[in-house]
């Protein structure tokens, strides 16, 4: 078989005169000959040819050859075609219509994600029991432990995990910050509690409440049960350590963006069963004071088995993790994804102060973030006042708890459910007015049952109840859907809010909330309530004028959603019309290109013939012909 290289060499060669066509003949079978029997690393051939034809051209691919005819028409090629992942995706297995690969990275992160938060309920109604239910001690300890204990011990807890981050893999890491967790909740329930009489400083409490006043009730409640304190401190870091920054972490890190589109709504869904199972759980414990004998510390052993459930799920957390990176991840065919850091520009306090006042948008979004944390604060510690006036011992105080978080589970599960649907029929300003009206009408109730609920005893009472179990029952309302109303409404609403804004204002605004409201909203709450109770005495005290102030703060919150809404429908409507005229661009520029690369497609096709047909005119021209050309080109 001749080489390419001859046979694009013979296409040019002219025919030989008949003296000389035996003699070429010959040479060029000599050559063939010698080329089928050369070796691989051989010199490269030359072709030797008569005296009397000129010499070759430049040897290179003739521009006459049809190659374009040969291939498939481009639309026809480009459908034929599969795509480069087609086979791959088709020859991996699937279960229920999902790939098993990804499979076995999700049902264990859902299993995980279960246990860390039917823990998280199970530890979060615990440390309410045991600091409000204390004695000597009330809800007015909250505050005050939320702003000078746990936001200090929770710094210092990101300092040292950033330190042990830059020395330890991030196995050793994720067990390094866990074992604590699990080894301090079980020494919590089998140690610390029983000794709790030996290990509080009683007597220096007493003294020390004689000597600054009752308005110091709850500063000094800190030191008077700080071991119950850092339960409740170790508990509320379970809550952002273990599920923010381990499991979410440990998420990012093995799914991809695809995986986690897909099945992270499926997470949150999963959460609110954990909190409705866990809710169960709670209140099953808390009734075995029922079932024992006079004398018996009912809470202690309660605490202990409800702590026995937290440290099995926490080995059970650690063994799937262990299990997913030695079988999973470890997997050739399952690498773990890597990204590239998105920089995140770091402003500080003034920077940030800046970005909130030079814009009537991210100010009206950051009025709604700090209002929240606010109200839901303020309405929150008064309620746990009054559950601890309706059930003071802690065993009915848990039970409570327990059937408040299983309504809070079944709840914020129905209503992400309904957020999309009230989203999509009602639109951005009815979902995002949702959770502050929800919190105005509860807030009001709850107020009013509380400040004037003595009138309404003889009503109450036709109804087996009192103001107070009253209130209580409001309060719980209040909590449940406000925070249901959070998970589904409010926070999409406000993440949807950035959307419409340039790309600076969107990362600059977002970073000035994130530096400046989240805390303030957080710990604003906590300084109102401080204040107040520092001021008038007491937390019943200040009830009035939280509720005045709840008020305030509520209605700045519908106003800041009116101006949000307008604005943002305005810049949606905008960012609507740039899009649409995008894509007819993108249509038409499409169309124009199909167009000019149909046709000139069709003029290469229709010139190809006539070239080959000029190419092999030209092969068959006689000697003389091609000699008086070369000869007149060489003159």
């Amino acid at each position: 078989m001749e080489s390419g290289l001859v046979a694009s060499h013979r296409l040019r060669l002219p025919l030989p005169s008949a003296s000389a066509g035996h003699h070429h003949h010959h040479n060029l079978l000599r050559h063939r000959h010698a080329h089928a029997h050369a070796p691989a690393a051989a010199a490269p051939l030359r072709l030797s040819l008569p005296r009397h034809l000129p010499g070759p051209a430049p040897l290179r691919l003739p521009a006459a050859l049809p190659l374009r005819p040969c291939l498939p028409p481009l639309r026809a090629a480009s459908a034929a075609a599969p795509a480069p992942g087609d086979d791959a995706s088709a020859a991996s297995p699937k279960f229920l219509s999902v790939e098993t690969k990804t499979l076995k990275k999700i049902v264990p992160l859902g299993l995980m994600f279960f246990c860390i938060l039917f823990n998280y309920t199970i530890l979060r109604d615990t440390k309410d029991v045991l600091v409000v239910t204390a004695k000597g001690s009330s809800a007015e300890i909250i505050p005050f432990l939320k702003t000078w204990v746990n936001l200090p011990m929770a710094i210092g807890f990101m300092l040292l995990y950033t330190k042990l981050a830059d020395v330890l893999s991030k196995e050793a890491l994720f067990y390094a910050v866990i074992f604590p967790f699990i080894a301090f909740f079980g020494a919590f329930a089998y140690v610390l509690y029983p000794m709790r009489d030996a290990i509080h400083p009683t007597a220096l409490a007493d003294r020390l409440l004689a000597s600054l006043g009752p308005s110091f009730l709850g500063p000094v409640a800190i030191l008077r049960v700080w071991s119950f304190c850092l339960f409740y401190v170790m508990a509320e870091l379970w809550g952002s350590v273990v599920i923010s920054v381990l499991f979410w972490g440990f998420a990012n890190q093995i799914t991809t963006v695809e995986e986690a589109k897909e099945f992270y709504p499926l997470f949150g869904l999963g959460a609110n069963v954990a909190l409705i199972f866990s809710g169960r759980t709670v209140k099953y414990f808390s009734n075995m004071r029922k079932n024992l004998g006079p004398g018996v510390d009912g809470w202690a052993i309660s605490l202990k088995a409800m702590m026995s459930i937290v440290v099995i799920l926490g080995l059970v957390i650690t063994g799937i993790y262990w299990g997913v990176n030695k079988f999973v991840i470890d997997n050739s065919s399952m690498p773990v994804v890597e990204r590239k850091r998105k920089d995140k520009p770091k402003l500080s306090m003034g920077e940030s102060m800046k970005v909130l006042l030079s814009s009537r948008y991210v100010r009206d979004l950051a009025t709604l973030v700090v209002a929240y944390g606010i109200s839901i604060n303020l309405v929150e510690v008064t309620w746990k006042s009054k559950l601890k006036a309706q059930f003071p011992s802690p065993n009915e105080y848990s039970s409570f708890m327990g059937d408040f978080s299983t309504a809070t589970g079944i709840a914020t599960f129905t209503m992400m459910l309904l957020g999309r649907v009230i989203l999509r029929n009602f639109g951005w300003g009815v979902a995002a007015t949702i959770t502050p009206a929800v919190l105005l009408l509860t807030g009001v109730g709850f107020f009013s049952l509380i400040l004037f609920g003595e009138p309404l005893t003889p009503l109450m009472t036709k109804f087996g109840m009192t103001p107070l179990l009253a209130a209580v029952y409001v309060g719980a309302m209040q909590n449940i859907f406000s925070k249901s109303a959070k998970y589904s409404l409010f926070d999409p609403c406000k993440e949807m809010a950035y959307i419409p804004l340039d790309e600076d204002m969107k990362v600059k605004g977002k970073a000035a909330i994130d530096v400046v409201c989240n805390p303030l909203g957080k710990s604003g709450g906590a300084l109102i309530q401080q204040f107040m109770i520092l001021s008038f005495g007491s937390l019943a005290n200040s009830t009035p004028y939280l509720g005045g102030i709840l008020l305030v703060i509520v209605l700045a919150w519908l106003g800041a959603v009116r101006s949000l809404d307008s604005q943002f429908s305005s810049l949606a409507k905008q960012d609507l019309e740039r899009e649409k005229m995008l894509k007819a661009q993108a249509v038409e520029t499409t169309a124009k290109v199909v167009r000019t690369g149909n046709g000139s497609l069709q003029e290469t096709l229709a010139s190809e013939p006539s070239a080959n047909g000029a190419a092999t005119k030209q092969s068959q021209e006689p000697e003389s012909t091609t000699t008086e050309k070369s000869g007149q080109q060489s003159q």
